[in-house]
């Protein structure tokens, strides 16, 4: 390690640590102007998983134990559950160690009010991992709508739609569990939809003002994989151990903006046939568009005197990130959205800046995430 680079622990070595250790390995090819980089240590629990992990995705030692870590290193990123969020984070901060979250911010809206305070007091640099808003064709839109190439927002359409708990014999994991979770659909997808969407239109059409919700599960218990540790972490193993589901399993909500704009959001893990996707939609005075993210190059296009929508390919040099990359046309994919988000935080944090989204952003769509669960309860209409 160079007194130039950041030293990073990154706690979490599956999903999330594979999609991250990736990114900071494409930094130095793809994004010289980076700050550079130490992948230093991976924390986890189980020893022997970490020591493979640690020689896998490049990180020079690993340790059992998070308080070992967020004082010893210069960036500190919390990849694991989202019922260890808050206490990590708020230690890392109390010790002026930049960290980046992911989503959602925690697993309550008290924890998530914890982290925000701590982010606001503290010296170092604080982000969450709202990757999608990293993809070129979103910052496409994001500056026509800016631009107001759409006029005035009137409508807003999310969705997140993956089917992998359609089969009630698919084996409980922590994201099956409140305690562990916080929520199921609402916050694993709903939360990237509803950031999405304030950062597309909050400059034009406001925060949302008001919104109703509802969730539901549909099956209330599944199989435990193997073990606690197996079944907290999502092992294999067969066994005939069940627990009980505590959280959604599909959302929908409608929502009011400032500016009087609809909106209507849905996530679901149980839409069979679907994988990953994510849809966006925005319509306005002068114009609309629409993205998936299973065609992340690609943005579907009305603006003013069009006769129909065109399909702009967001590979050109000029397009936001792409210089980065290769020859127009030649398409990037979903892990690039992690080099993107990498880049822009990291390079905050060396150069003592605030980064965008915050842990203002974090705590802002938990309260939406709150909101939503406080109008299926009540069944009825929520200010927030």
């Amino acid at each position: 390690m160079t007194e130039e680079s950041l030293s990073v622990g990154v706690l979490g070595y599956r999903f999330m640590g594979k999609a991250h250790a990736n990114a900071l390995a494409r930094l130095p090819m793809f994004f010289p102007e980076a700050p550079a980089v130490e992948r230093e240590v991976i924390v986890g629990r189980d020893e022997e998983a970490l020591a493979d992990a640690a020689d896998q995705l490049g990180f020079n030692r690993y340790a059992t134990d998070w308080e070992d870590v967020v004082e010893e290193v210069d960036v500190f990123y919390n990849l694991g559950p989202n019922n260890i969020h808050a206490d990590p984070s708020i230690a890392a901060l109390e010790a002026d160690t930049h960290v980046f979250c992911e989503k959602p911010l925690a697993h309550t809206l008290d924890d998530a009010e914890r982290m925000r305070d701590a982010a606001r007091d503290s010296a170092a640099t604080a982000g969450i991992a709202f990757n999608y808003r990293f993809i070129p064709a979103i910052r496409y839109a994001k500056n026509l709508i800016d631009a107001g190439e759409l006029g005035d927002i009137h409508h807003v359409r999310g969705r997140y739609l993956q089917d992998w708990l359609v089969d009630p014999e698919a084996p409980w994991s922590w994201r099956n569990s409140k305690e562990h979770a916080g929520s199921g659909a609402l916050g694993d997808l709903g939360a990237h939809t509803i950031d999405l969407a304030r950062f597309l239109v909050g400059d034009r059409a406001g925060d949302i003002s008001r919104l109703s919700g509802h969730l539901q599960t549909f099956v209330d218990e599944r199989p435990v994989p193997g073990g606690d540790e197996g079944s907290l972490e999502g092992g294999g193993g067969d066994s005939t151990e069940t627990r009980e589901v505590t959280v959604d399993d599909a959302y929908t909500a409608q929502a009011e903006f400032e500016n009087g704009a609809m909106a209507t959001f849905e996530a679901s893990r149980f839409a069979n046939g679907r994988k990953n996707d994510h849809t966006i939609a925005i319509e306005g005075s002068k114009g609309s568009l629409s993205f998936s993210l299973e065609r992340l190059n690609e943005l579907e296009l009305l603006t003013e005197g069009d006769r129909g929508f065109q399909t702009i390919n967001v590979t050109a040099p000029d397009d936001p990130y792409i210089d980065h990359w290769w020859p127009e046309g030649h398409v990037i994919g979903w892990e690039h959205t992690f080099v993107h988000e990498n880049f822009e935080f990291l390079s905050a944090a060396a150069a003592g800046e605030a980064h965008s989204p915050s842990f203002e952003d974090g705590y802002r769509v938990q309260e939406l995430l709150a909101a939503i669960e406080a109008s299926d309860d009540a069944g009825e209409w929520v200010d927030v």
